[in-house]
């Protein structure tokens, strides 16, 4: 060192905090629209949502929530995902981002693995989070029901987020430690091969600088009003215009539950949304909706989309009704966004993935047997020979999994991430996906394992093996297909699908929308199966009906 570093390490490392980025804004902006719930009538300054979340801080400490206990929350886009967002960070806890979609037996997975001491769920997920209290082996402490506009029951046992907040305190909780910037202080859920999904840690330096990225990005300032379309629980719906860059620019967040695309064109006209975010069919329906009614979105600085390439007709279409600012990001939960292709790269460069991001860098690198390429042994940059896509993403990713260490030794390498995907790339370093090295479906943005399917598919007692493809969809890219080797041959496509809707293991994306019956499934002479060979076919079943609904 050439000078006396002491001061600088010990405020960088405890004082760059999201939370106190977060409470700048509180001072600065007390007054300013923080959050708005069109589904309620409410709003909350930045004042009043520091006091909503204080409150819960208060009461999660009083109830016995200390420094990295978990903290669950299986909540739709809400006023309390928001106090939750901030809440625990304020008293060291964790807070766990889960998906409200799961089915029970999904949920207990997830709480024996995490083994959180509260949950906060939405009232109309109820019946799963009961279901999963029954079976789950870890019990948490206290189950909170919140956004409960229905006035739905309480199950026994459980409390209602207003009272459990009723007498809390509004004032800053008292804690005895000094927050650092490698505290983890948000887990989220990537989806895995088994019904238990990675629960993927990030740092609250990750939390700063996956802000400062979509700050630079769009740009984003406190004059922003932003909605994003696609739940919260995801590292896209979180980061990419959801509570933490909202809330550390000092902008303002518009809540939307449940996508209804006029209602979201509604309230771009209403509330002069700048920042619209959403999955790629969600543009599809949104350019609908507009087609007919015509709203007025003047107001559109940007419409975000991840999750999966636009095509150039797609982009045109979408930059006539909507919006000529188009952005299209490419990532993943482990590393947050980290090509973007912006409304100068589109409508040409539609199909990549664009140029990768400021702090980050893509890569194409060959595809051994047996072992894992260097992160210099690239494939040529000739847009036709392909590789594994790898990400260096230090600013926005911890390098690892709760719990599954082994796991995370294959996934990180010298500080990239080797993502599973196929790819090539130009000479510009331009990356476009070709499919995916493991068989995952992505169906609406959601990521699914045809392992968990097969497993809940092959518990039928008619069922002898199954085999699990993505079949193209117009609305959800991809759709989930099934082919079925009977056991018992009186085995019906009815049977399968009022199988697959009572399971407590699969959730409602992952059932499959078609089933085929079939003699044998193509298996190699270990007896692996060749899901390569059925999803080669699967396309062609669907058209010509060999693949149905019922």
């Amino acid at each position: 060192m050439t000078y006396d570093a002491g001061m600088f390490i010990d405020t960088f490392e405890h004082e760059y905090t999201w939370l106190n980025g977060f409470m700048r804004n509180v001072r600065r902006f007390s007054g300013k629209v923080s959050l708005i719930d069109p589904e309620t009538d409410r709003l909350w300054t930045y004042q009043a949502l520091n006091c909503e979340a204080n409150k819960l801080a208060n009461a999660l400490q009083a109830s016995g929530i200390q420094k990295n206990d978990v903290v669950m929350i299986a909540l739709r886009n809400s006023p309390e995902f928001c106090f939750s967002y901030i809440a625990p960070r304020k008293i060291g806890a964790i807070l766990l981002a889960s998906n409200f979609n799961l089915a029970g037996g999904e949920f207990a997975s997830l709480i024996e693995h995490n083994k959180p001491k509260i949950i906060i769920y939405s009232a109309d997920i109820a019946l799963a989070i009961s279901e999963a209290q029954k079976i789950s082996r870890f019990q948490p402490k206290k189950f909170i029901m919140a956004d409960n506009a229905e006035n739905a029951p309480l199950p026994e046992g459980h409390i209602s987020y207003e009272d459990f907040v009723k007498f809390a305190s509004t004032e800053e909780p008292k804690i005895n430690f000094r927050p650092h910037i490698y505290d983890e202080v948000l887990r989220l859920c990537s989806s895995g091969t088994t019904s238990l999904p990675k629960s993927i840690p990030i740092n609250d330096i990750n939390e700063v600088l996956s802000a400062h990225d979509v700050i630079m990005h769009y740009p984003l300032n406190e004059n922003d009003v932003t909605m994003n379309m696609t739940p919260w629980f995801h590292r896209g719906g979180c980061h990419s215009g959801g509570p933490c860059p909202t809330f550390y620019a000092g902008a303002t967040a518009v809540i939307m539950r449940k996508f209804q695309p006029a209602n979201a064109l509604e309230w771009v006209s209403k509330y002069k949304i700048t920042f619209l975010m959403g999955s790629p069919p969600n543009l599809l329906f949104l350019y609908r909706a507009q087609k007919k009614s015509n709203f007025n979105l003047k107001s559109l600085k940007g419409l975000i989309t991840m999750g999966a390439p636009l095509s150039k007709s797609e982009c045109i279409r979408y930059m006539e009704a909507l919006t000529p600012n188009i952005f299209n990001g490419y990532g993943t939960t482990e590393t947050f966004w980290n090509s973007f292709l912006r409304p100068y790269n589109l409508p040409d460069g539609a199909g990549s993935v664009g140029p990768a991001c400021i702090d980050d860098e893509v890569r194409v690198v060959r595809i051994f047997d047996g072992k894992k390429a260097e992160p210099t042994d690239c494939v040529p940059p000739d847009n036709q020979s392909e590789g594994e896509i790898i990400i260096h993403a230090p600013a926005k990713s911890t390098f690892t999994y709760i719990g599954k260490e082994e796991f995370a030794r294959e996934k990180f390498y010298k500080g990239w991430f080797y993502t599973g995907d196929i790819g090539v790339w130009n000479e510009n370093f331009i990356v476009t996906v070709r499919g995916r090295k493991d068989d995952m479906i992505i169906t609406s943005a959601e990521n699914i394992y045809p392992e968990q399917v097969e497993k809940a598919l092959n518990e039928h007692p008619k069922v002898e093996d199954s085999i699990v493809v993505g079949v193209p969809d117009k609305i959800r890219g991809q759709a989930v297909a099934a082919y079925i080797v009977a056991k018992d041959k009186s085995l019906s496509i009815s049977e399968l699908f009022d199988f697959c809707t009572k399971n407590q293991n699969l959730a409602i994306y992952k059932r499959p929308r078609y089933f085929a019956l079939i003699d044998e499934l193509p298996k190699t002479a270990t007896g692996k199966k060749r899901r390569n060979i059925l999803k080669m076919q699967a396309a062609e079943d669907l058209e010509n009906g060999k693949l149905r609904k019922d």
